[in-house]
C-alpha cells in the first residue's frame, strides 16, 4: 500500500496545483561548458582576427551555455547545444555537476527525439536510432570509441554512471572529423573539462533505491533494496593553468523479475495452436557497481592545452533465480481438455506432467577502462595541431549455473495435472495438484542427459570475453580569417580492436559413471533446501529452494565437460580489425544575400584490414563420444570504403534554422557472425535424399569474409527556436554573446522542429543465408561403412551469413520544447517536451520477396514530459511510448536471437526541492518513481501476440535521496 501511495504522490505533485508567481533569481557567473572532443580548434591563438574565426567554427561544436542548475536550465543548455551544432544531433545536459536528468544515463537518452531504448533485466539499457538497433549505432567518451561488455559491439549504456557526464551529444548525422562514427547516429559522451570552469565546483549525490515488488528469489548477493552515492570535485590551481576533476561512484541497483518463457506453440490433435511448455522464475537481481572518473587538464601557455581522462569502472550483476519447467504438450504430457478461441487453445487442463524444478544462479562481472590524452598545438595565427591517443579496455565473465530436481528421474515419479489459462495480458496462468516442497530430489526429471549418456541434475555455461580498442589519431587546422570557410581540417586516424570469445560449458551430474554402464546415479537427497514462493504470480503455490554452488561443494552435485557446444556451431572465437581512416572537412561561415549559412562537407576513407579465428570439426571425426574433434580454422578480408559528408545549416532569421545532410555511412559485422567456426550435423532420416535441400548433410557457421552494411543517409531539418526570457536567472558574459546563438537571442526559448530523415540500405548483412555445400571431406561423418553406400548426395546447405540484403528506412520528427511563460507569464515555471516519431521500414533477402521489418524498429515512438520549477521546487513526469519492434534477446548459451517486442509507454516521475538560501542552501531533496505503469514486457512470435516467448514484469522501483552542491 505505501508503494501505491509513494507513486499517487510523485504523480500529484507533477501535475497539482502549484503557486505561480516565481521569486528573482540571482544572476549565477557564466561557465563555458565543453569543447567537443572532435573539435581541432584552439581558442588560445594570439592574434584576435585568428581567434575570430576559430570562434565561428567552435561555436557549432560547444555547449556555450551558463552555469547548470536545475531540470529548466538544463534544458537550456541542451538546446543551446543543439542550435549551435554544425550537424543535426539531439543533446542532453547536466541540471548540476554529477546530475544528468532521468533515472539513468540510458533513460535520459531514450528520451530524446527519435531515440527509444531497450530495457534488459529491469533497467533501461541499448539504444536505438531512429528506429535501427544498437549495432547501427556507435558510442564515444570524450571522443573515443567505445568497446562492448556483450559479445558484440552494441554499448550497454548502463554500465557508464551518469554522475561522471556533463553533458552527451547524439549526432544524428555524421560529418568527417567525426572518428568512429555509427551508421544511424553517435553518441559523444562528454566528462566535465576543469580548466572550462571559473571555480571550484563539487556535489555529492546519494540515493536510496526499493522494489515495489518483495524479494522473490533470496539469496547470496541479491537484495530488494540498494543505493547510489557518488560525488564530483572540479578545481583549478596554479593561476587557472592547471585543472582536475575527480569523480566517484558506487552503486547498488536491486530489480525483481517475475519471467516467464513458454517453448513455443505446437499443433494439437484439433489443428489448435497450444503452448508446448514454459519455464518459468522468480528472479532477483542486484546490479552492484564502483566506478572512478578523473582527468587533469594543463594550459601552461596560450599554444598548447594537454588533457588526460581516465575512467574505471567495475560491476557484478547477480541473478537468484528460482521457478520451474514445465513440459506439456512438447514434454509428452497429454492434453486432456482444451478450449480453443480462434484455431488457440485459450485454456485447458495437461495430464502426466512431469515438472522440472529450478534454482539457477546467473553472475556477470565486467570491468571497463578508458584512457585518452588529448594534446592541441596553436603553432600560430593561422595553423593548430591536435594529437589525441585513446585506449578502450573491456572484459566480461559471466557464470550461468542451472540446477535441476523433480518427482523421480525420467519421469519415473508422480507427475502433475495442470491446468491452464492464457490470460489477456499474455501471462500462462496455472493450477497445478502437487506439492512442490515434499518428495522432490535432485535428478534429471525429464531424462535430458540421456543423448549424451549422463543424468543431467543440471549445466553451466561460463562464456568470458575481452575486447579492447587503441587509436591514434593526428589533425591539422587552416583557420581562415575571411571567405566562406571558417576553416580546413585535415588528419589521419588508426585504430586497432581485437575481441575474444570463448565459453565453457559443462554437465552437473550427481556423480558415478554413464546411463549405457550401468553405474549413474540418477537421484540424490537435497541437503539445506528451505521453501520459498517464487511463481504465485502465474498460480504455483512454495517450491523448495536451495544453493546449488553448497551442493557443488559437498560433492552432490558433479561437473563433467561436455562434448560439445549445445549451440550446434563450436562458439569460440577471436576478431582483429585494422582500421585506417584519412579525412578532410572544410568548415563554412559565410552568407548567402540575407541568409547565413555555416556547416560543413568532407570526406572519411576508411581501409579496413579484419581477421577471425574459430573452430570447425575436423574432417573424419563425430560430434559427440571420444571422438570428437575440433581444429582451428581461420578467415580474413579487407576493403576500403570512401564516406563523404555535408551538413548544410540555412539561417533565415536569428531563429529559424534549416539543416540538411547527406552523408555514406557503415556499420560493421557482429563480432559474432564473423566467426568462421563451423558446425555440421546429419539426419539420418534424410540418408539416401539426392535433392541438397533434403539431403544428409546441413551446416551453419559464421563468415570472416564479412563487408560492413552500407547507408545513404539523408536528413532535413527545420528548427525555429523561441525567443524569451530566461527562465533560469542567468546572463551571458561577453564570449556568451559573441558565440552563443542562445545568448544572441535573448535565450531561455524552447524550440519547435519537424525533421524528415531516409536511410537507404545496401550491403545489409543476411544473417542466415543458405547456399550449396560440398561435405565430401566429411564422408565418415557419423556414418558407418553401409550407410555411405546409401548416401544419395554429399551436397546440403550451408548457412551463414552474407552481404546480400538491400532495404530502406524513413520517418518524420516532430518536437516542441515549450516554456509555458511563453503562452502567458501566469505559467512561469511550467513548461512540457513532446515529440512523436514515425518510422517504415523495408528489408528485402535474395530468394525471398517478402519484405520484413528491419530488426529494432518501432513504427511509432514518442516521449512527454510535463515540469514544474520554482522558487527551488521541481517537479515532472515523463512518458515514454514505443510500438512493438523486432528486438534481441539473450538466448541459448549466451547467445543473440531476434524475437518481436511488444510495445507500450513506461512513466517515471520526479519531484525535488533546493534550499536556495540559509544554513542548508545547495541542498536538494529528491524523490524518484521509475516504470510508474508497471509496465509488463512481453516478446511474440509469428505476428500473433498470443504467442508469447517472454513475458515479464519488474514492478515500480521508487527512490529517495539528497544532493548537495558545494558553494
Amino acid at each position: 500500500m505505501k508503494h501505491k501511495l509513494l507513486a499517487m504522490a510523485i504523480a500529484s505533485a507533477c501535475f497539482g496545483t502549484c503557486a505561480v508567481a516565481n521569486a528573482a533569481t540571482a544572476p549565477a557567473p557564466a561557465a563555458q561548458q565543453q569543447d567537443s572532443q572532435q573539435s581541432t580548434g584552439n581558442d588560445q591563438s594570439a592574434d584576435a582576427n585568428a581567434k575570430s574565426a576559430r570562434d565561428k567554427k567552435d561555436k557549432a561544436k560547444q555547449m556555450q551555455a551558463v552555469q547548470v542548475n536545475g531540470f529548466i536550465s538544463s534544458i537550456e543548455n541542451a538546446t543551446a547545444l543543439k542550435k549551435n551544432a554544425s550537424t543535426i544531433v539531439e543533446a542532453i545536459s547536466a541540471e548540476q555537476v554529477g546530475k544528468l536528468p532521468g533515472v539513468s544515463i540510458a533513460d535520459a537518452l531514450g528520451r530524446l527525439p527519435g531515440l527509444a531504448v531497450q530495457t534488459v533485466d529491469g533497467r533501461p539499457q541499448v539504444l536505438t536510432i531512429h528506429g535501427l538497433g544498437p549495432d547501427f549505432s556507435t558510442a564515444l567518451v570524450n571522443g573515443g570509441q567505445q568497446v562492448s561488455t556483450n559479445n558484440n559491439r552494441d554499448v550497454a549504456f548502463d554500465q557508464y554512471p551518469s554522475s561522471w557526464f556533463d553533458n552527451v551529444v547524439v549526432h544524428m548525422s555524421p560529418q568527417a572529423d567525426l572518428i568512429g562514427q555509427g551508421l544511424a547516429g553517435t553518441v559523444d559522451m562528454h566528462t566535465i573539462r576543469p580548466l572550462e570552469k571559473n571555480g571550484m565546483e563539487a556535489a555529492v549525490n546519494a540515493k536510496y533505491i526499493w522494489n515495489s515488488m518483495s524479494e522473490l528469489a533470496p539469496g547470496k548477493g541479491v537484495s530488494n533494496k540498494g543505493r547510489n552515492l557518488n560525488g564530483v570535485w572540479v578545481d583549478q590551481f596554479l593561476n587557472h593553468t592547471l585543472g582536475v576533476t575527480l569523480g566517484v561512484d558506487l552503486e547498488d541497483n536491486p530489480s525483481q523479475i517475475q519471467h516467464q518463457a513458454p517453448w513455443g506453440y505446437p499443433t494439437d490433435n484439433n489443428g489448435n495452436l497450444v503452448v508446448g511448455g514454459s519455464k518459468n522464475y522468480g528472479i532477483t537481481d542486484s546490479l552492484k557497481r564502483n566506478g572512478v572518473l578523473a582527468t587533469v587538464q594543463w594550459q601552461p601557455n596560450e599554444f598548447y592545452t594537454g588533457t588526460v581522462d581516465l575512467t574505471y569502472d567495475n560491476y557484478k550483476e547477480t541473478q537468484q533465480a528460482k521457478g520451474m519447467e514445465l513440459p506439456l504438450w512438447w514434454g509428452g504430457a497429454p492434453l486432456a481438455s482444451a478450449t480453443p478461441v480462434n484455431g488457440f487453445d485459450a485454456s485447458g487442463v495437461y495430464t502426466g506432467v512431469s515438472p522440472v524444478i529450478r534454482n539457477d544462479y546467473n553472475s556477470t562481472s565486467a570491468r571497463v577502462y578508458n584512457f585518452n590524452w588529448d594534446n592541441k598545438f596553436t603553432i600560430n595565427e593561422n595553423w593548430s595541431v591536435d594529437v589525441d591517443a585513446n585506449y578502450s579496455r573491456a572484459t566480461r565473465k559471466d557464470v550461468d549455473l542451472e540446477s535441476y530436481s523433480g518427482f523421480g528421474f525420467n519421469k519415473s515419479g508422480p507427475t502433475d495435472t495442470i491446468g491452464f489459462n492464457e490470460l489477456g495480458n499474455g501471462l500462462l496462468y496455472v493450477n497445478p495438484s502437487l506439492d512442490n516442497t515434499q518428495g522432490v530430489m535432485l535428478t534429471d526429471p525429464q531424462g535430458w542427459g540421456g543423448g549424451s549418456d549422463v543424468v543431467q541434475a543440471g549445466f553451466i555455461n561460463a562464456p568470458r570475453t575481452v575486447d579492447y580498442l587503441a587509436n591514434v589519431r593526428l589533425s591539422v587546422e587552416r583557420s581562415f580569417a575571411s571567405g566562406p570557410f571558417s576553416s580546413l581540417e585535415f588528419g589521419v586516424s588508426n585504430s586497432r580492436r581485437n575481441k575474444t570469445y570463448n565459453i565453457d560449458q559443462a554437465f552437473l551430474t550427481l556423480g558415478g559413471g554413464t546411463i549405457s554402464g550401468g553405474n549413474a546415479i540418477t537421484s540424490a537427497p537435497i541437503q539445506g533446501g528451505s521453501s520459498c514462493d517464487p511463481l504465485s504470480f502465474m498460480g504455483i503455490g512454495p517450491q523448495i529452494c536451495y544453493n546449488p554452488f553448497a551442493l557443488i561443494d559437498n560433492g552432490s552435485l558433479v561437473n563433467v565437460p561436455t562434448f560439445g557446444s549445445n549451440t550446434g556451431t563450436p562458439p569460440n572465437w577471436r576478431t582483429h580489425e585494422n582500421v585506417f581512416t584519412p579525412y578532410f572537412q572544410f568548415n563554412i561561415d559565410t552568407n548567402l544575400g540575407g541568409v547565413s549559412l555555416r556547416g560543413n562537407f568532407g570526406m572519411q576513407v576508411q581501409h579496413t584490414a579484419q581477421s577471425a579465428t574459430g573452430e570447425r570439426v575436423a574432417p573424419g571425426s563425430a560430434i559427440t563420444g571420444t571422438g570428437f574433434d575440433l581444429i582451428p580454422v581461420r578467415g580474413s578480408t579487407s576493403y576500403t570504403r570512401y564516406l563523404p559528408s555535408a551538413n548544410l545549416i540555412f539561417g533565415f532569421t536569428d531563429n529559424d534554422d534549416l539543416r540538411v545532410s547527406a552523408a555514406r555511412t557503415l556499420s560493421r559485422p557482429r563480432m559474432d557472425q564473423m566467426n568462421p567456426s563451423l558446425g555440421i550435423s546429419g539426419n539420418i532420416n534424410h540418408l539416401p535424399n539426392t535433392d541438397p535441400n533434403q539431403a544428409y548433410f546441413s551446416a551453419s557457421g559464421g563468415n570472416a569474409k564479412l563487408q560492413p552494411t552500407m547507408a545513404d543517409n539523408f536528413n532535413v531539418s527545420y528548427e525555429h527556436y523561441f525567443s524569451g526570457p530566461l527562465t533560469g536567472g542567468y546572463q551571458c558574459n561577453s564570449a556568451d554573446q559573441k558565440n552563443s546563438d542562445l545568448c544572441r537571442s535573448g535565450g531561455g526559448g524552447g524550440y519547435f522542429s519537424v525533421s524528415g530523415y531516409f536511410i537507404g540500405l545496401h550491403d545489409y548483412i543476411n544473417p542466415s543465408s543458405s547456399y550449396l555445400y560440398n561435405f565430401a571431406p566429411f564422408m565418415p561423418f557419423l556414418l558407418k561403412p553401409a550407410q555411405v553406400a546409401q548416401l544419395g548426395t554429399t551436397y546440403g546447405i550451408m548457412t551463414s551469413p552474407t552481404n546480400d540484403g538491400r532495404g530502406y528506412v524513413k520517418g518524420l520528427q516532430g518536437t516542441l520544447n515549450l516554456p509555458f511563460n511563453l503562452l502567458t507569464p501566469v505559467l512561469d515555471g511550467f513548461g512540457t517536451i513532446l515529440s512523436v516519431n514515425r518510422t517504415k521500414s523495408s528489408l528485402v533477402y535474395p530468394g525471398n520477396a517478402t519484405p520484413i521489418t528491419v530488426p529494432g524498429l518501432s513504427k511509432w515512438v514518442a516521449n512527454g514530459t510535463i515540469y514544474y520549477q520554482h522558487n527551488g521546487f521541481e517537479a515532472r513526469i515523463s512518458d515514454s511510448y514505443r510500438s512493438s519492434f523486432l528486438g534481441e534477446v539473450s538466448g541459448i548459451s549466451a547467445t543473440r536471437i531476434e524475437q518481436t517486442l511488444k510495445g507500450g509507454s513506461t512513466y517515471d516521475a520526479q519531484v525535488s526541492y533546493t534550499f536556495e538560501s540559509g544554513r542548508f542552501k545547495g541542498l536538494t531533496l529528491i524523490a524518484t518513481g521509475a516504470n510508474l505503469s508497471n509496465k509488463i514486457f512481453t516478446t511474440f512470435q509469428n505476428n500473433d501476440p498470443r504467442q508469447v516467448q517472454t513475458w515479464e514484469r519488474y514492478g515500480r522501483t521508487y527512490s529517495i535521496g539528497a544532493s548537495y552542491k558545494f558553494q
